[in-house]
């Protein structure tokens, strides 16, 4: 296809002056401070939408006019949910109940903007945001909110000012890898792409997020939609699409609710559409609901499940980048990847590339869970260590336990112990390690944990999930689960043990797809790490950290 030269002229929408309710003289008091209130997901099963009614019903019946009452995507401190921030003071109320808000009320009856909000501890000071940098601050389901903060600014920029080959250069030079798991160098799939021969061209987001203990995505496209749907519109420019496709599993109701606003709102807007922006660009999204089949998270299954098949894997080649959707030269990248490209091309590449270290630039959101003081969502620069997130911005193991490790990547990531907790984060650093840096699911363990039955259970879930295409994972990881399930009762021998590392390795190596060949990971990284526990299972017929219920032998008569 021929190169897309910059599609002048562009419109420029006019942003509308929102204003607070009128006074009694007819004029519009203006806001002295304002009571963000977290209605991300978490927080919304706790009752947030109930504070949100509730707290506007109060100042209005209290005479605070001065006071906006603002619902905002997800704040990051899932742990202490629901929260609700003053912005103008940086008081963060943690578990606000709706029937327990006289103590907001006060607050904000006397709070007075000092211009030097008072810090917020290191949760939020440790981070660096990029992706998430409206998190908290926009109402999700408002494009004017988005368009006050920056959005849709890039893309009309990359309209009005830039080739495609300019734009594909600019994410290269940026250093943008996938975020999705594998790493992959962004600009060079959008040039694969955009370089496919092919009148017919489609833009997928991946938004099937099904690894355990992750919610990076969901939590991008709940509290920031439209930044997802703006990074689609410059990759559709840059590799010369007109279709575009979010494939979003349906267990993420509130997230979808909102991508539909967002899609209606940016195409009234004229964001979305034919000749966007009134250029002769034209780019729409459509939506498709996946059934919750993990391996739909792959991309050639994806693809089959978007086209109304059964989501199956293929053999590649041929890579989507060239025969995708419909058989035709297919984009495909994660939330969190679409969720950077906005802010990569307001501020250039030199700004992103700077940020990070070696190959791995940027910044990453990492969700985490399991046994840490400060659960929820962090998005911090590449290169700081495991330390820092899981002790400065984590507050460390629940109750001052010891911490045992760290699981990273998902099913198909690994677990890193104590000894490496001062590496520093990026994707060469923990594939070294025995792990990956997946989607960005970050679960930590404290001595509680039996790491041969960690192991069991990311094996149950992969041997669940698989899809049944090919043998050595439809048969291999049952197999896998049944001998870690035989030495976490006791039962298994030097045997078995050898067996494992055998069976592991083979159905690493001859798997279909990347569920079935990242399936072993968990078992290689406690096998490395923690080989005694897997020995005291066999051989002292004892569970370490007391998880395991170990079978006695039956004692035989006289």
């Amino acid at each position: 296809m021929s190169e897309l030269p910059a599609a002048k002229p562009v419109r420029r929408r006019a942003l509308p002056h929102v204003l607070n309710e009128l006074g009694a003289e007819g004029a519009a008091p203006a806001t002295r401070v304002s009571a963000y209130v977290c209605e991300a997901a978490s927080c919304m099963s706790a009752q947030a939408h109930d504070i949100t009614t509730k707290l506007a019903e109060r100042c209005a019946a209290e005479g605070l006019a001065d006071v906006a009452v603002k619902r905002v995507g997800c704040l990051g401190l899932c742990a202490a949910g629901p929260l609700v921030e003053i912005p103008e003071t940086g008081r963060l109320f943690a578990s606000v109940k709706p029937d327990e808000l006289d103590a907001l009320v006060g607050e904000l009856r006397t709070a007075k903007p000092t211009g030097t909000p008072e810090p917020q501890g290191p949760f939020f000071e440790r981070q660096l945001r990029v992706a998430t940098e409206n998190f908290g601050r926009v109402d999700p389901e408002s494009l004017d909110d988005y368009l006050g903060r920056g959005g849709y600014e890039a893309l009309q920029k990359v309209l009005s000012e830039m080739t495609s080959t300019e734009v594909r250069e600019e994410i290269t030079q940026s250093g943008l890898r996938g975020r999705g798991g594998a790493g992959y160098p962004t600009g060079l799939k959008w040039t694969t792409v955009a370089k496919a021969p092919g009148t017919q061209k489609y833009v997928i987001c991946n938004a099937d997020e099904g690894d355990p203990g992750a919610f990076m995505d969901r939590s991008v496209l709940e509290s920031d939609p439209f930044r997802v749907l703006e990074g689609m519109a410059i990759a559709a420019f840059a590799v010369h699409a007109t279709e575009g496709y979010i494939y979003c599993r349906a267990e993420y109701p509130l997230a979808v609710a909102r991508l539909r606003t967002a899609i209606r709102l940016a195409q009234r807007a004229g964001f979305l559409g034919a000749n966007i922006c009134d250029t002769s660009f034209s780019f729409d999204i459509q939506i498709r609901l996946g059934a919750g089949a993990f391996v739909c998270g792959e991309e050639t299954a994806l693809i089959s499940s978007v086209e109304g098949k059964r989501g199956n894997p293929r053999p590649r080649p041929p890579y989507p980048a060239v025969e995708g959707l419909f058989g035709c030269p297919t984009l495909i990248n994660n939330v969190e990847s679409f969720a950077n490209v906005p802010t990569i091309l307001r501020n250039g590449a030199a700004w992103y590339s700077g940020i990070g270290i070696g190959k791995s630039k940027g910044t990453k959101v990492f969700a985490l869970a399991g046994r840490v003081v400060n659960t929820g969502l962090v998005e911090v620069p590449m290169g700081m260590t495991l330390r820092e997130i899981i002790f400065d911005i984590g507050g460390g193991i629940i109750d001052g336990r010891p911490f045992k490790a760290v699981q990273t990547g998902g099913p198909s990531g690994g677990c890193i112990p104590a000894e490496f907790l001062d590496t520093e984060v990026s994707y060469e650093n923990l594939i070294e390690l025995g792990s990956f840096m997946g989607s960005g699911g970050m679960i930590i363990m404290d001595d509680t944990s039996c790491m041969v039955d960690v192991a069991r259970y990311f094996q149950d879930f992969c041997r669940d999930e698989s899809c049944g295409k090919c043998v050595p994972c439809r048969v291999g990881t049952t197999q896998l689960w049944m001998l870690l399930d035989k030495i976490c009762k006791g039962q298994a021998d030097m045997i078995d043990l050898a067996n494992l590392e055998r069976l592991a390795k083979v159905v690493q190596k001859m798997s279909l797809c990347g569920l079935g060949q990242g399936a072993p990971n968990p078992i290689f990284s406690t096998l490395r790490y923690f080989r005694d526990e897997y020995l005291a299972h066999i051989e002292e017929r004892r569970c370490p950290a007391g998880v395991c219920e170990i079978e006695k032998p039956a004692e035989v008569p006289a």
